[in-house]
């Protein structure tokens, strides 16, 4: 499971090194629920780590809801010349200073990273954190003083290591409502209300400017039915699909999975009342 190759070396295996060293610590300190906090800890870490991408993110995306009203009346007046609507698109973008690239550059920065951390934490909770698992990750660690004999996966009243679905315990079962509120909260708060004059009117052009005035009359008739069918989407039936896989995998994943969504809702709420 640990064997190597660029994937493990590059991102399982550094990752592995720094949640034991925040066992460690916890573990050394007497902290009741050592693992659970641990998980926590770098689950706090990589966050940090990404800020500044998810900010970008964020204020990208909040810009792009801001001027998707005149990108929807662009691409009415210009559907029968690409040429001209590309042109005034790229205008458009650089009076509201977005660059679109920059989303989909996050999204690749954060999809091996999320992968690593899901399979540093399988090792030990998809494998009880025990036998030949332990040994496996005894080999892979920088320093000696970071290895393991067993881990305690007990946190709050929950065994990290358990899957709700086997668990047969009612309060488990909270696991997955949880998350799937998180997750609902989290999509909530990533689609703001949409402003009709958000980008620097004194910087647009007439043009522009008779633009917002027919987007404010038609608002309703520019509403883009895939758009608002595919939002719906994301509300509803995300938070019950991660409902669902918190609900068939253990609780240390649904941990992490519900610290990264706390601290995504924050920011995004940060964000979009400035």
């Amino acid at each position: 499971m640990l064997q190597p190759n660029f994937f493990n070396n590059v991102f399982v295996i550094p990752i592995l090194n720094v949640l034991l060293l925040f066992y460690k610590v916890f573990s050394t300190l007497r902290i009741p629920g050592d693992f659970g906090w641990s998980v926590i800890g770098l689950t706090v870490l990589v966050r940090l780590i990404l800020h500044p991408f998810f900010k970008q993110q964020i204020e990208t995306a909040k810009k792009m809801a801001e001027i998707k009203p005149h990108l929807d009346r662009l691409s009415k007046k210009h559907q029968k010349d690409p040429k001209t609507l590309q042109q005034e698109q790229l205008k458009l973008y650089q009076q509201a200073g977005i660059n679109p690239a920059s989303g989909c550059l996050f999204m690749i920065i954060q999809i091996p990273i999320f992968i690593g951390l899901y399979n540093t934490l399988s090792l030990f909770l998809l494998n009880g954190g025990k036998g030949k698992i332990i040994n496996e990750i005894n080999k892979v660690l920088y320093f000696s003083f970071l290895k393991i004999q067993t881990i305690n996966p007990w946190f709050f009243g929950f065994n990290l290591a358990l899957i709700p679905a086997k668990s047969g315990q009612w309060h488990y079962y909270l696991i997955p409502i949880i998350t799937g509120i998180l997750q609902y909260l989290q999509v909530a708060a990533s689609q703001p209300a949409s402003t009709e004059i958000s980008v620097d009117k004194e910087n647009l052009t007439k043009e522009k400017k008779d633009i917002i005035k027919h987007d404010q009359k038609d608002k309703v008739e520019e509403k883009d039915d895939f758009q608002k069918a595919m939002n719906t989407q994301m509300k509803f039936v995300f938070p019950l699909m991660i409902a669902w896989f918190s609900y068939s995998l253990p609780v240390g994943l649904s941990l992490y999975w519900n610290i990264f969504s706390i601290f995504t809702i924050i920011q995004y709420r940060k964000v979009y009342k400035k």
